[in-house]
């Protein structure tokens, strides 16, 4: 089958997109999702060590800005299984070029993308089609105590989501907007 991932870099530094390349014939499709050997220049030293799954109903929905603090930060490597939502990564580096940048790319089942957020970045989606479903590979576990997020509106981020936001965790809801001291996440 030859290399079914082709790997594209974006402006900002460690987020990709990876494209998978569908084997298709009578019987229907074959898709490679992952290849340690094929991914081995984006994964580094580094090991999925959990996979998740989220399901969200409603357009305009929006989960996010997510982040795991060092020593806890995480790759993620995230898919859309079902309908089409618009994924996001900002930038929160400290030292990082492209600090509170960030680059979004529509995922579906049909364009076979999954983004790639380094550590050190914030991560969110925007449901575009209801009952979305996302698969999210990560290579740190889950630690709650870890956990950090960044408003999806927060004015120093000027996200230009797609959709009015209809639907927000009260989670969510309550993230502080980012300091005008914030230096960044290190690692």
């Amino acid at each position: 089958m030859g290399c079914a991932l082709k790997v594209t870099p974006t402006p900002i530094e460690g987020i990709m997109v990876i494209e998978t390349k569908p084997f298709t014939d009578h019987r229907g499709t074959f898709a490679r999702f992952y290849c340690a050997r094929e991914l081995a220049e984006v994964i580094g030293d580094r090991h999925i060590v959990q996979i998740n799954h989220s399901s969200t109903a409603t357009i305009g929905a929006v989960r996010g800005l997510h982040f795991q603090h060092p020593p806890h930060a995480e790759m993620k490597l995230v898919r859309c299984l079902k309908g089409r939502v618009w994924d996001l990564a900002v930038d929160l580096r400290t030292g990082s070029p492209t600090f509170l940048q960030w680059h979004a790319e529509e995922l579906t089942p049909g364009n076979a993308r999954m983004l790639v957020i380094p550590e050190g970045c914030a991560h969110g989606f925007q449901v575009l089609e209801a009952n979305s479903e996302l698969l999210y590979l990560h290579t740190a576990f889950h630690t709650p105590e870890a956990e950090g997020g960044v408003p999806y509106n927060d004015t120093r981020l000027a996200i230009s989501w797609p959709l009015p936001v209809t639907d927000l965790s009260r989670r969510d809801a309550g993230h502080d907007a980012i300091a005008s001291d914030f230096i960044g996440l290190g690692p």
